[in-house]
């Protein structure tokens, strides 16, 4: 299971010309599903996004989480992350899970975060959207479990 988390001061999903989630400050989270990955993987990478410290405190240091800045997080199925790059010119997507595997794990992994306290807009898992963000930093971290 990848999450590619982006802090951004705002970040959009739009399906069909219309948004479907936004938020302002907070995470934005691309998530892909590989073969093996269950709800186990998916409950302990939701608490890892929540309690990820890569927003700055009084110091400028990354020391807080998305809580503790009063942040939402917007997730974003995106099985290209789990793409294989290691031959040729053109990426090859055997070792993303199934459709099926995947929008389950996603709709468990967004539960996940929202039993932690957010609200969770998302994207609208398979549709062709667009996302806008503006990234803060920029800072963005790939967590695997």
């Amino acid at each position: 299971m990848i999450a590619l988390l982006q802090r951004v001061s705002e970040a959009s999903v739009s399906v069909e010309n219309k948004i479907v989630g936004e938020i302002n400050q907070g995470l934005l989270v691309l998530l892909a599903i590989e073969p093996g990955d269950d709800e186990a993987k998916a409950k302990r990478l939701a608490q890892r996004v929540a309690g990820y410290r890569i927003f700055e405190d009084d110091q400028g240091k990354m020391n807080l989480n998305v809580e503790q800045v009063n942040g939402d997080i917007l997730v974003v199925s995106q099985f290209t992350l789990a793409a294989d790059t290691s031959r040729g010119m053109r990426p090859s997507f055997t070792s993303a899970a199934a459709p099926e595997l995947s929008e389950s794990l996603y709709q468990y992994f967004c539960g996940q975060l929202r039993e932690l306290g957010f609200a969770v807009p998302t994207g609208v898992f398979g549709a062709d959207m667009k996302v806008s963000l503006v990234n803060d930093g920029p800072v963005t971290i790939n967590l695997n479990i």
